[in-house]
């Protein structure tokens, strides 16, 4: 009999890359996206033609609700009408910046539409690993008053520094700025991990660098690398804000990402744990260094500006240590580098803009 997994989020990058993984290997999959996306962002942002190609292709597997997480009612009867052996939430507000203008929306989204899954689950399936994707966003700034060197393209941490290899999970979540954005992700991380810990739900947090991958609807308030990408690939001006361009993000592809939910999936732990998780020194790149590796690989100059103004909350450097992922799954290893993941938009980016022969 075929597995049964919850995917929210479901046509966005990481769900719908949860869709296809779990699709692939024999789950059926219930997933709900009301494309809130295309409101946050405008239409460029939809996601509806993601929504069309999972319903061509896994017609059989995939069963797609429309509804909005923070409706408990209709949750309540998708819950009631399915038995879940997984549970994956990545819906979400997923940029700081937008986050700023309608703040109850932001919270009432992140915060309490997680609570509305958590809480449906304890009640109708416990026994189901309950995966939530938070963010880096967590740590607020506070990774800003790390000692960091300005370099030629990048800003950079001395290699006999404890967080060279990355940030791990012990850095404070206290005294920073983390954007409203970060403070809504912060309550449903926090919620998810009390769950596990204190009605012994088998969830994990799973605390994003920068997610990317080809299913991107990458905006300009969210998704850089992506957006980047396809800024440069159609003469889209570009601005930069702040540290000379020279911040650093670590990029993990949404295959990777959901690729370590199966291995929790399939030996979960108990009691609310919580993993940082990208691309840690294996794939990681400045802004700077992005700008000119996809105007080589385009073979076409980026409009891009730079604004001496950050945004508020923004990392400096940002690089993901997975070494406690590693060790509690050390068979999970990483299957794209940060070439492979620019090269990969590149090509994607170019063939939307290809026109099709008829």
């Amino acid at each position: 009999m075929s597995k049964l997994a919850l995917i929210t989020g479901s046509t966005g990058l990481i769900g719908s890359e949860s869709v296809k993984f779990f699709c692939d290997r024999g789950f059926k999959v219930v997933g709900i996206d009301n494309n809130f996306r295309a409101y946050f962002f405008g239409q460029e942002a939809s996601t509806e033609w993601n929504r069309k190609l999972l319903e061509e292709k896994y017609f059989k597997g995939y069963i797609h609700y429309s509804i909005d997480i923070r409706d408990f009612q209709t949750l309540q009867g998708i819950f009631k009408n399915n038995k879940f052996d997984l549970i994956i939430h990545t819906a979400a507000q997923p940029s700081h910046d937008w986050a700023a203008r309608e703040p109850l929306t932001d919270f009432s989204i992140n915060a309490t539409g997680t609570l509305n899954l958590l809480e449906l689950a304890r009640l109708n399936c416990p026994d189901a690993p309950f995966i939530f994707t938070s963010t880096n966003k967590v740590y607020g700034d506070l990774p800003n008053e790390l000692p960091l060197e300005e370099k030629e393209t990048r800003w950079e941490i001395k290699e006999n520094h404890r967080y060279w290899r990355g940030i791990d999970e012990t850095m404070s979540i206290d005294d920073s700025t983390h954007s409203l954005f970060g403070a809504s992700k912060i309550a449903a991380d926090i919620l998810t991990q009390e769950y596990g810990r204190y009605f012994g739900i088998r969830t994990a947090t799973f605390r994003g660098g920068c997610l990317t991958g080809p299913a991107h609807s990458g905006a300009v308030l969210h998704g850089f690398l992506a957006y980047l990408v396809k800024a440069v690939a159609n003469g889209i001006p570009y601005t930069i804000f702040g540290y000379k361009g020279k911040q650093v993000r670590d990029n993990i592809h949404s295959y990777d990402l959901v690729n370590a939910f199966n291995h929790f999936y399939k030996k979960p732990k108990d009691g609310g744990v919580v993993y940082n998780m990208g691309g840690s020194r294996h794939s990681n790149i400045s802004m700077m260094e992005a700008v000119t590796k996809a105007e080589k690989i385009l073979k076409k100059k980026g409009k891009i500006t730079y604004s001496n103004k950050n945004r508020i909350g923004d990392h400096i450097w940002y690089i993901s240590d997975v070494t406690k992922f590693k060790t509690d799954y050390p068979e999970w290893n990483y299957k794209y580098d940060g070439d492979m993941i620019l090269e990969e938009l590149c090509k994607n980016a170019v063939d939307k803009k290809t026109p099709k022969k008829k």
